[in-house]
């Protein structure tokens, strides 16, 4: 036990030994990513992060921290740790064609035959 001047902590009888349990799953929350709607038919955006226990609190988190005022319809929370990311040395992935002829309707087939019917009238 700690002898101390203040008598308050001499009080509290604090042992010198550690006696902190490991921590348990809901002593650390998790982070959920949210999105917002402003109006229906729009897209979700990303608002922000909200630390919490579980989804249903997370929404709860989520709709009072970026649902207040009317600013959405709609709320979506997803766990960070679901949120599927490339790396950037996988950049490559993203890399296109230039070329974009199979845009064009001119290179297929069926060209011949549209200008056949346009011939036609």
């Amino acid at each position: 036990m700690i002898k101390s001047l203040d008598p308050r902590i001499t009080r509290a009888e604090i042992n010198l030994e550690n006696t902190i349990e490991p921590l348990r799953d809901l002593d650390q929350w998790e982070t959920y990513e949210v999105f917002h709607q402003k109006k229906r038919g729009d897209q979700h955006m990303h608002v922000g992060i909200v630390h919490a226990p579980n989804a249903e609190m997370a929404f709860i988190f989520g709709k009072e921290q970026f649902g207040r005022r009317g600013l959405s319809v709609n709320i979506w929370v997803v766990k960070t740790r679901d949120v599927y990311v490339s790396d950037y040395e996988d950049s490559d992935i993203y890399d296109t064609v230039p070329e974009k002829n199979y845009r064009e309707a001119g290179g297929y087939k069926v060209m011949d035959k549209i200008n056949k019917f346009k011939k036609g009238f």
